[in-house]
């Protein structure tokens, strides 16, 4: 996305026609929530989610007759996030909580209003010991791959892409947002570097599969010589030539769902699948968890637990026994 792009979505947030008067009536409070949304919010997908709790919120205040930020109080946002609670799930209560936080923080450095009235707001209790991601089985990712036509430049990349998030536990994000100068030799091994959330560069060297899909996808491509280039590039119409341009991320989505659907994949994967089936493919082949957390480049190993899924078969194993 060019930066002129990116600057028009970002001037159009605060004055967006959907958020009511209480966040843009004051000259200084829609400075300082344009400043929250370009410079403080930096990641996209962060700063869509924040966008939406900030509309929801201020569509709740107008509807209560709160027209300015002074008047807001800490059982404004109770109320407001007893109503989330309603017709959304906790974690997304909990999130845009969170956003509402970290704004009214900003908008009393910014010195808009005198206190916080999110800071004291208790969220809702939520424990989760099992991600909902849907995995595959090892077979059924490796049925996948196999299914993927390589006769042409889109099959290449799609199965490159795959596997590279198979191999690797790459977030899609990261995975497209690769240039061709990221997978390099080092020590006679093929490596990758991946530029994580949170601006994190994380470096592993590939499994001897992925460097063969990268090898021959790049190769076939011929962009090796353009090393600043994006490595995963979209397709121009039915030609299978490819573009300058990046994948976005439903553009990869849109591609799993449409090769799960070849490969007579039932279940219904997402770009996280791949993340989730890599990490349990891992430790049932007798890997160690702390292992698993450093190339998943996560910062809790509770976090990865989330996407271990060995569990899965002992419990249908146990279902299985119920012989009537």
């Amino acid at each position: 996305m060019s930066s002129g792009i990116v600057l028009k979505e970002l001037a159009t947030v605060p004055s967006h026609p959907s958020l009511p008067s209480i966040f843009t009536a004051q000259p200084q409070a829609r400075a300082r929530l344009r400043d929250f949304f370009s410079s403080h919010i930096r990641n996209p997908n962060t700063r869509r989610a924040y966008t939406g709790a900030v509309r929801q919120f201020s569509s709740f205040c107008a509807e209560h007759g709160i027209l300015e930020l002074s008047q807001v109080e800490p059982m404004h946002v109770a109320a407001f996030v007893e109503l989330q609670l309603k017709t959304q799930s906790k974690p997304t209560v909990k999130q845009r909580l969170a956003a509402l936080r970290m704004l009214f923080d900003w908008m009393v450095v910014g010195q808009v209003i005198r206190s916080n009235p999110a800071h004291a707001v208790r969220g809702p209790k939520h424990t989760q010991k099992r991600g909902k991601t849907p995995v595959l089985q090892a077979d059924e990712a490796r049925v996948l791959l196999d299914s993927i036509d390589i006769t042409s430049l889109p099959g290449l990349r799609d199965r490159a892409l795959i596997g590279l998030m198979v191999y690797t536990f790459a977030r899609v994000g990261a995975a497209i947002s690769m240039r061709v100068e990221d997978f390099y030799v080092q020590g006679r091994r093929g490596w990758v570097r991946l530029h994580e959330k949170g601006g994190k560069e994380h470096e592993m060297p590939t499994h001897h599969n992925l460097d063969h899909y990268l090898e021959e996808y790049i190769a076939a491509a011929g962009i090796g010589e353009d090393r600043k280039g994006p490595l995963f590039r979209t397709a121009r119409g039915r030609s299978g030539e490819l573009t300058s341009n990046p994948l976005l991320q439903s553009d990869v989505w849109r591609m799993i769902r449409r090769r799960a659907l070849a490969a007579g994949i039932k279940t219904e994967i997402g770009c996280h699948t791949f993340r989730a089936t890599g990490i349990t493919a891992y430790l049932k082949n007798g890997g160690r968890l702390e292992i698993a957390q450093q190339m998943a480049a996560h910062e809790s190993s509770r976090t990865t637990g989330l996407y271990d899924r060995r569990s899965d078969q002992v419990s249908l194993d146990e279902v299985e026994r119920i012989a009537i």
